[in-house]
């Protein structure tokens, strides 16, 4: 088992932007609708949509933009400033996973000792 880099970055309110809703954002990207990624992420539909509904809110622009349902089914997409904020976000988790596991992997090496 190695060490596991979890990034959270404390913006002041209303912007509690964490791994949860990074990881609601690249699910609606890759399922293309907030059902898909509920279901992808293994949460019911409602917190799904209440941490998308926080998302949009709090942010100047949306991130998100939503079809609603019908006789060929609704969808979700992220915008081209959601697209950049996770290409964003990710880049910068791959930088600090790249500087601090070497840290990290030491840290742990003196726990198992």
């Amino acid at each position: 088992m190695s060490p596991e880099l979890i990034i959270r970055i404390l913006l002041p309110a209303p912007w509690n932007l964490g791994p949860g809703k990074f990881r609601l954002l690249e699910a609606i990207h890759q399922a293309g609708s907030l059902s898909g990624a509920a279901r992808q992420l293994h949460i019911s539909y409602r917190r799904a949509l209440d941490r998308l509904d926080s998302i949009n809110r709090n942010c100047c622009h949306p991130l998100v933009e939503s079809a609603f349902g019908g006789v060929r089914g609704g969808g979700a997409k992220l915008t081209v400033r959601g697209v950049a904020l996770l290409a964003s976000y990710r880049e910068l988790e791959a930088n600090t996973q790249r500087n601090v596991q070497p840290e990290a992997g030491e840290l742990f090496r003196l726990l198992e000792a």
